[in-house]
């Protein structure tokens, strides 16, 4: 003999079970606080700067050393300027007074024989 309540009392078991289940799982979420921010897009020319008067003052004891390089720069507002001597060697960095620059190359030290070519890097 089938009893007709028992599959409805299974069908409501199964739906609280479910019922239970779903509220639980969101019960353990949390949320995330996500600060408004602004984004944007835009383009601007770059324009370079020029280096004159360029000097590579040598190490007065050893004359094989370049103690330091210092030229002149144009735009004068930098606000940051570093140098390499050699293609993938060490950047020194710089100070820049009203568009004269200085450059101390003495950590590494660098030498008039490993110095191959200037590269300046300069920005506002």
């Amino acid at each position: 003999m089938r009893y007709p309540g028992r599959k409805r009392r299974r069908f409501a078991f199964a739906a609280l079970v479910a019922g239970i289940a779903a509220s639980s799982a969101y019960a353990f979420t949390n949320s995330n606080t996500v600060p408004a921010t602004n984004s944007g897009s835009g383009s601007g020319a770059i324009s370079g700067y020029t280096a004159s008067n360029i000097a590579y003052n040598l190490n007065s004891s050893n004359p094989q050393s370049i103690d330091s390089v210092t030229f002149t720069i144009s735009p004068t507002t930098t606000s940051t300027v570093k140098i390499q001597l050699a293609s993938g060697g060490s950047w020194y960095s710089c100070t820049n007074t009203a568009g004269s620059v200085s450059c101390t190359t003495t950590s590494p030290q660098a030498t008039a024989a490993a110095a191959t070519q200037l590269t300046v890097v300069a920005t506002q």
